[in-house]
């Protein structure tokens, strides 16, 4: 069932998004070659908590093998649900990270692909691309029209660059929990809900240089592309307010 928010609710929410995006803001310029990723959680860990929230992730999920970590950070084939270790970022890499905070109850999701140093021409065209499917989802996001709109601008731009859109994982509802009701596909397909006032979710573009096609390894977390091929992934939080679909998360590359 989908859950509209109110308006108190929805400034609740932007609020988170806007820690969330502030964070971000600090933390993409730790990301480069040499840095644990780990070390990079951690501080994730100490600022969310420092400015009054709570990591969204750290936790989430089956009791038995709860995520271990504040941030998903997700190189080069992982598409995602990367956990943080003592791996080293190598100069090239595509460092996705994914993130949520949990501010007095509402919830904000936001990620974004990174560059550390100089990465490929195929891993640069990847992750422009992929950005590019988030801004034309965004810009076909209308109140009063189906989602599936937004799903269609996606899968057109990836499709047209010949790139591959994970279908198994998708965009969401967001809010008073990380996953809520409607699935945000980046193809046009599956249930099409009208984009009503109050309704707020997350659209996230995953897009790979091979095939859409996903699997998950031993550790029951980590999503990684079956052929091997490069992976980005760009998020951002939206609502709809009235006669407008706004943008709650912000950009900060």
């Amino acid at each position: 069932m989908i859950r509209l928010k109110n308006e108190r609710q929805i400034e609740g929410i932007r609020k988170s998004c806007k820690m969330l995006s502030a964070m971000f803001r600090e933390l993409v310029p730790l990301v480069k070659p040499g840095v644990v990723t780990i070390d990079l959680d951690m501080w994730a860990q100490r600022w969310i908590k420092q400015n009054g929230g709570k990591p969204a992730f750290l936790g989430y999920g089956d009791k038995k093998n709860p995520f271990p970590g504040a941030l998903c950070i997700s190189l080069n084939n992982v598409v995602i649900h990367g956990i943080p270790s003592k791996r080293k970022i190598a100069i090239g890499d595509l460092v996705s990270i994914d993130c949520g905070i949990d501010l007095d109850g509402f919830i904000s999701d936001q990620a974004l692909t990174i560059e550390a140093g100089q990465v490929s021409d195929t891993a640069h065209r990847l992750n422009i691309t992929t950005k590019e499917c988030l801004k034309r989802g965004i810009a076909a996001a209308k109140a009063g029209e189906r989602l599936l709109v937004i799903s269609r601008a996606v899968e057109t731009h990836a499709k047209s660059a010949g790139y591959g859109i994970v279908t198994r994982y998708c965009g969401h509802g967001v809010g008073f929990a990380l996953h809520e009701a409607p699935h945000v596909p980046n193809i046009a397909k599956g249930s099409n809900p009208r984009l009503s006032k109050g309704l707020v979710f997350a659209l996230e573009p995953m897009i790979n240089t091979g095939t859409g096609d996903v699997d998950i390894l031993d550790d029951e977390w980590t999503v990684v592309t079956s052929d091997g091929g490069l992976s980005a992934h760009w998020e951002h939080t939206l609502a709809v307010t009235g006669d407008t679909v706004e943008v709650l998360t912000e950009d900060v590359l």
